[in-house]
């Protein structure tokens, strides 16, 4: 009895796993605008295609006031949860006089932006989306996508743009 609940175990996450990797082959194939999932961005001014959208999946289990050091910023409180390692790294190679960050999720999510001159939090900016905009130094900028729930996870699409 065990070898069987074992067998289908194995084919169930053999199973999960594929579709994942067939969901996100397919997700690239048809968005050319997608660039990645989650990890490191490096862009400068004029950069191409605008807006460039990743995705992720939102949330943790670490409250985003910890992450930020702070219960609110002048872009918002700093609430929901995330995990320890942000999303993505946002490098920046040049100043940007203006740049805008959302998320787009089904679920309500938060934001938390740690980088040159400070941290950022949002919640809210477009409906239930976050988002941050504004002038940007160059440099490195950590990124984390936040649920609402501890260890809930949701997916999203971070995009950026230059365009007002």
């Amino acid at each position: 009895m065990s070898k069987i609940v074992l067998n289908q175990g194995i084919r169930l996450s053999l199973m999960i796993v594929t579709l994942g990797i067939t969901s996100v082959i397919h997700a690239v194939s048809n968005a050319q605008e997608v660039s990645q999932i989650f990890g490191d961005i490096t862009i400068q001014r004029q950069f191409s295609p605008d807006p460039l959208t990743v995705r992720g999946m939102s949330g943790g289990s670490i409250a985003g006031k910890i992450i930020s050091g702070r219960s609110k910023t002048p872009t918002g409180p700093c609430t929901g949860f995330v995990s320890e390692t942000p999303g993505h790294i946002l490098k920046l190679t040049s100043a940007f006089d203006y740049l805008k960050l959302v998320v787009e999720s089904p679920q309500d999510t938060t934001m938390i932006i740690k980088g040159p001159g400070g941290t950022w939090c949002n919640d809210d900016f477009e409906g239930k989306n976050p988002g941050i905009v504004g002038e940007w130094l160059p440099g490195d900028y950590k990124v984390w996508v936040g649920s609402y729930e501890k260890d809930q996870y949701f997916p999203y699409t971070l995009r950026i743009t230059e365009v007002n």
